[in-house]
């Protein structure tokens, strides 16, 4: 629409504009209305008063001669009989009053291109009902409603064009605010530490839009800075799992006569397919979890039969390490959880994974799932060598390890603990984690629907 195509500032400037043509026009109908019904109303009343002399006349000397009426003085009496006493009015106005009767009657009649205002009065005396009339011509009336509408008309189109020429120069001032801030908003950069936008300290509707755009610039800023670390970290993950392929693949070229050491070899390329398989699945989740969080929903009883299936798995992982496993599932009955049964084997496989990956040969885990809160409560604790506590503030970012344990040399991508507590912020709960002196315990909160 080419009303949409014009600039704010036009639009402010024709909108207002409007409204006050509007809004002047119906002023000065208004006046043009009252001024005229006042300049009636006064015909009306100086008609009716040169008809009280003849009146008086009538009252003091009954039964003589009416006396001629002033000069200017239009008047026409009729005595009971009809008869015409006086009569000065024009012949048209005569025509028009002939056959009228009645006090108190106004007419409006035009003779010779004048209009006139016609007030009529009658008298009873002796001999019976006298009628008078008397006009008063509405010349000067209509002059003065002409030069009336001129100075509308001219008063209202200069008053118009200096409210057009105020709106304009209001609504530029209003917007200069919006203007700077638009090229300010122009000149900045992507880093979290670059400018921001200027915030007036008016505390006026502007400041409040600069101050909401500076908090969505450094929200935009905080995200394009993590995707870049972990665009960063991602290329580091996978540099070194494609350069163990690539060198294991190379190797297997020399060892085509060979079966035995092709066979490691291979082996060797499969274990890094797998890390990278690991890597970008975790990679892929953690991107469906940020953009489409909604998890659907599970029940109590198949949470706990998810849980001993996640067990299962962990135990088969385990057999190495001949460690224990011990679990516990004390849930109310009908409730639900906002994830799905296969997200919740990706959260327990991740925290289960961890756990053997930390312990000693003959070590334990200890899983529990139980209700707190309007909550299920899944703690995954392990009896292995913990994590530096300075380690504990960032264990759940993307590709952090601690230095020691559970370090990248035992395959892990660090995604594991990312991944979990996405799925945990998903659904609306929490995830923390704690040193327990051996051992480090996960717990994991998942809210009630």
């Amino acid at each position: 629409m080419r009303w949409q195509r014009l600039s704010v500032r036009a639009r402010l400037t024709i909108g207002s504009s409007l409204l006050a043509l509007v809004l002047l026009t119906g002023a000065v109908l208004l006046a043009r209305a009252q001024v005229s019904s006042l300049l009636a109303s006064t015909d009306v009343t100086l008609a009716s008063s040169d008809l009280t002399p003849f009146i008086s006349d009538l009252k003091v000397n009954a039964g003589e001669h009416i006396d001629q009426p002033g000069a200017g003085v239009l008047v026409e009496i009729r005595d009971p009989s009809g008869a015409v006493e006086q009569n000065t009015l024009p012949d048209e106005l005569r025509d028009r009053v002939e056959h009228e009767r009645g006090d108190g009657r106004v007419i409006r009649a035009t003779a010779d291109g004048i209009p006139f205002t016609l007030a009529s009065r009658t008298f009873t005396t002796s001999d019976g009902t006298w009628q008078l009339w008397a006009a008063r011509s509405g010349a000067a009336h209509q002059l003065a409603e002409e030069g009336l509408d001129r100075v509308l008309i001219i008063g209202g189109a200069i008053l118009m064009a200096a409210f057009v020429v105020a709106s304009w120069l209001l609504a530029r001032a209003a917007l200069r605010p919006v203007e700077r801030l638009r090229r300010r908003a122009g000149e900045l950069g992507d880093s979290v530490d670059a400018d921001l936008l200027p915030v007036d300290a008016s505390g006026d509707e502007i400041a409040e839009l600069a101050s909401t755009l500076n908090a969505f610039l450094q929200r935009i800023r905080m995200s394009v800075d993590r995707e870049k670390q972990m665009v960063s970290d991602a290329a580091h993950e996978l540099r070194t799992p494609l350069a163990a392929l690539r060198t294991q693949l190379e190797l297997a070229h020399d060892d085509f006569d060979d079966p035995d050491a092709l066979r490691l070899e291979f082996v060797a390329a499969e274990a890094s397919v797998a890390r990278l398989s690991s890597l970008a699945s975790n990679l892929l989740e953690l991107a469906r979890l940020e953009h489409a969080p909604e998890l659907g929903s599970i029940t109590d009883e198949a949470m706990t039969e998810e849980l001993g299936e996640a067990i299962d798995r962990a135990r088969l992982l385990a057999v190495p390490k001949d460690a224990r496993i011990g679990f516990s599932s004390e849930l109310p009955a009908g409730t639900r959880y906002p994830l799905d049964r296969a997200t919740l084997g990706r959260l327990l496989d991740n925290l289960l994974s961890n756990a053997i990956t930390a312990i000693a040969h003959g070590g334990s885990i200890q899983v529990s799932l139980t209700a707190r809160d309007h909550a299920a409560v899944l703690s995954v604790r392990d009896d292995g060598h913990g994590v530096p506590d300075s380690f504990l503030p960032r264990a759940f970012d993307r590709f952090s390890r601690p230095d020691d344990a559970r370090s990248s040399r035992s395959g892990g991508s660090g995604l594991g603990l990312a991944l979990v507590k996405a799925i945990a912020v998903g659904t609306g709960g929490d995830v923390a984690i704690r040193n327990r002196h051996p051992g480090l315990e996960v717990t994991v909160t998942i809210p009630v629907l």
